[in-house]
């Protein structure tokens, strides 16, 4: 029996949250197209075997001097000491520039690379990528080719990750998928809806609060604000007539069903916090799960 941490390590828009949704089978991470959509790190649970796998979904690493970003960052690198193992997640299209990046951190635990994408690169294009990461093979446990689109590669990963982690009674439940409760993980899957339905200045001065959750028989009802920096973003937030507040609560509820069986009824108001992005302590709360 083996149980241990594994933190998820790279850029911002590497894959981190693709990652971790596909190895849980259950969608508990926001996922965007756009930079820094994860600000919050979160664990999901997976069982191999007999062994348990905790992984840590962390912002990406990046370069910032706003409030915010900075505390995304020094989540990241906490992350990066408190595991057992590193996953560095990078996409066979991107250059080894991130990864030596990485290799310059503190590092006291060893780490693996997920190289991800490979159904979008020919042979040539992966095998090349392989041996440009060769000059580094004393750094790396292991390089696994993957792709979050075919489930034949999730083995072969876990395998490898379990195969570093120590001997160790469960930490959790086997039959739990996150640490994360209900409440948080609607916080990130409505800002994720935000982050889809507005440009793209929006969704980072933005928030959400989740009010309250009522769980019934039939139907979840989550009631949530939408907290922003200023009148105008929350006109933009509202739209004519509502018309954008009620596109981010359809796709809010289209995400959420992903997750949750039962019939979603969801409140959405916005308010304005002028302070929220650069009051270092209300950063640092909106962060907490």
């Amino acid at each position: 029996m083996k149980s241990g941490f594994i933190s998820l390590i790279g850029r911002t828009n590497a894959g981190k949250s693709s990652l971790l949704n596909y190895l849980l089978n259950e969608k508990i991470s926001m996922v965007s197209h756009k930079q820094n959509a994860t600000r919050r790190k979160i664990n999901g649970i997976v069982m191999h075997g007999n062994d348990q796998a905790i992984f840590v979904d962390t912002p990406g690493l990046h370069e910032s001097n706003k409030t915010m970003n900075k505390l995304m960052i020094e989540t990241a690198i906490k992350s990066i000491g408190d595991c057992d193992l590193i996953l560095f997640v990078t996409s066979v299209f991107d250059n080894l520039e991130n990864y030596e990046k990485f290799l310059n951190l503190k590092r006291d635990v060893p780490h693996i690379i997920a190289l991800t994408k490979i159904d979008e690169a020919s042979d040539k294009q992966i095998f090349d990528k392989l041996s440009q990461y060769q000059k580094y093979a004393d750094e790396f446990k292991a390089i696994i080719p993957t792709s979050t689109k075919k489930q034949a590669y999730k083995k072969i990963l876990m395998d490898e990750i379990c195969k570093h982690l120590p001997e160790h009674e469960y930490f959790y439940d086997p039959e739990f998928i996150t640490t994360a409760r209900g409440k948080d993980i609607y916080r990130d899957l409505i800002l994720e809806a935000i982050f889809e339905c507005v440009s793209d200045e929006i969704p980072y001065s933005t928030d959400v609060k989740v009010d309250k959750v009522v769980e019934k028989q039939d139907i979840t009802e989550i009631y949530a604000t939408i907290v922003t920096d200023n009148k105008h973003h929350k006109s933009i937030l509202i739209g004519k007539d509502g018309a954008t507040i009620k596109r981010i609560g359809i796709n809010s509820r289209k995400i959420i069903n992903q997750l949750v069986e039962n019939k979603i009824f969801l409140k959405l108001n916005v308010e304005v916090d002028k302070n929220w992005t650069s009051d270092e302590n209300a950063v640092k709360k909106s962060f907490e799960y």
